[in-house]
This record gives C-alpha cells, structure tokens and sequence, in this order.
C-alpha cells in the first residue's frame, strides 16, 4: 500500500482502534451458574437464563448458565467449573457437608412454597387403600437423588416397617426425562402399582389437566422440607453474594429480562413463583432422611 493512501487511512484506524477500545463486553467479572438439569438441557437453559440475565442486570457482573446433569454435579462443582449452584435440596446437602457450599435462598413454587412433600400414590379402586398394602406390589421411583421422589418416600417405607430391598415385588425408576410424570401416569395406566410421587407434580399435573386427584389415592405423605436450593461456594465475595440474595428475594412476577432480545417475564420462565430466605437447619429433616436411607453425603458401604 502506498505510504500516502496509509496516512490517509490513518485516523479512520485511530477511531476503530479507540472504539473498540471502548467495548464494554469484558469489562465486568464474569461468573458462572450451575443449574441442575431437570428434564433436559434445552428446557433447563430456556427456564433459567431469563434469571441468569436478570441477575447479571442487578448485580454489575456477567453471570453465565451451565446446564449439569445431576449425577456429575459435585464433581463439576469441584473442578470450580461454576460459584454460585441451583440444585434440588438433598445435592445442596451434598454440597454443603462435603465442599462448605452456604445457603443463598430458597426457591418457591406451589402449595407448600419452599417446600416441597413426597407422597406413596396407588391408582383409586385398585386395592390398594394403606401403606402396607403395598408389600409384594410394583413400585416406581423418581430419580434417585430426587428428595420428594426417592428419599422421602424410601424413608416412609422404612418408618413403615418395610424394606424396598425386600418386602416389594420389585422397584424401578423410569428410564429418560419427565419421571415423575411417567410414573404417575404409569400407576394410572396400570404399568405400577405404587409410585414414590411428589406432590407438587400431582399438584401442577392436575392444575394442567392432565390428571384428576380423585384418580389416585395417597398411601403416605413426607413432612415438608425445602425444595430448589440456590448456593454459592465458600470464599465467594460477600459483597456479590449479598447482591444475589437481596436481587433473588426482590423477584416479583412483572420483573423481566432481555434473551435474544425479547423481555421475558423471569419468574414464569423458571417455572417458579419466588424465593424465600431459609436457614441451614431447615434442611436437617433432609440430613436426617439420607442418614436413615443410607444415601448421600452419609452413605455408608
């Protein structure tokens, strides 16, 4: 290039150089989020990005979603590949015995709030009127680490006097996504005679339609104990922790947030109704659950 046409160009280049100079992206810190998958990562990002968003609006940090499948959750937490969690109860349990991982807030949705019930369901007119009528019969759980669809309803057994190892004809877990949808309709269908069921699913299942509560009868029901937990690992900045608690306790349903630039309504996204602030010994009736069932972080061999 001739040296005159460089001088030319030379303070269009200037511009550019300072322009991008100016660029915000990068500036602020970011952080990253791990957020337990539900059903599937698709329908986890579309739930709880609007959230990540909304928090990154109200805290001055660039906060980044990372779908975890449950079983790879402490691992992933471990190898600092995200601060701040969202789990269900008994994996914040997890976290917090075994890594020091402090409580942030407590999510709410349904009837029971932040809290949630597990509950032993039969199909209505099957026979099966109370919990010991259960011996010898099918059974399905949810997923194994689900605290109102495996540990509470494992535990009312065993408070019952019956062995799942022993006194069922046989147990087995729905195999893909959706499971505790599965196995509620596979007791209305016949596939299961008895399903470990929470309740806020027979709740939302019935408030959609798709069952009636008079089709089923409940065997046995947990007491309540916190549902989806937000936790952050120790040592984060309490000045950022402070922001996301006080941002996630300030949610209310008219609150948006800006994804591909559509506002969408950040609380009806996650499918969630707001969070609550709860001490660490609200969950003790959990710790005192996984002891009795032998499951995680108390599991003995």
């Amino acid at each position: 290039m001739p040296i005159t046409r460089i001088f030319r160009l030379a303070p269009l280049l200037l511009l550019l150089f300072l322009v991008a100079g100016c660029k915000p992206e990068g500036k602020r810190p970011v952080v990253k989020i791990g957020y337990m998958l539900c059903n599937s990562e698709e329908e986890t990002m579309a739930r709880f990005l609007p959230l990540t968003r909304y928090l990154s609006e109200q805290c001055g940090v660039d906060f980044v979603a990372v779908p975890v499948d449950t079983h790879d959750f402490e691992k992933r937490f471990k190898a600092g590949e995200f601060t701040f969690t969202h789990s269900n109860s008994l994996i914040y349990i997890v976290l917090r015995e075994n890594h020091g991982v402090e409580l942030v807030a407590s999510e709410k949705r349904g009837k029971f709030g932040s809290r949630s019930v597990g509950a032993l369901i039969a199909r209505k007119g099957s026979g099966i009127e109370k919990l010991d009528d259960i011996r010898g019969k099918r059974l399905a759980f949810g997923p194994m680490l689900a605290p109102t669809g495996y540990l509470a309803e494992y535990d009312l057994m065993l408070s019952a006097g019956i062995n799942p190892e022993h006194d069922l004809a046989t147990y087995s877990i729905p195999p893909g996504s959706f499971k505790h949808e599965k196995l509620i309709y596979g007791v209305l269908y016949g596939q299961y005679d008895v399903a470990a069921a929470p309740a806020l699913d027979l709740e939302i299942m019935a408030r959609e339609g798709k069952i009636s509560p008079d089709d089923f009868v409940i065997l046995a029901q947990s007491k309540p104990i916190p549902y989806c937990t937000f936790g952050v690992a120790k040592g984060t900045d309490p000045a950022l922790v402070k922001k996301v608690k006080e941002a996630l306790l300030a949610l209310k349903p008219t609150d948006t947030a800006e994804v591909e630039g559509e506002r969408l309504k950040v609380l009806k996204a996650a499918w969630i109704d707001g969070y609550e602030e709860l001490s660490d010994s609200d969950y003790d009736p959990i710790r005192e659950m996984a002891k009795r069932v032998n499951m995680p972080p108390y599991q003995k061999y």
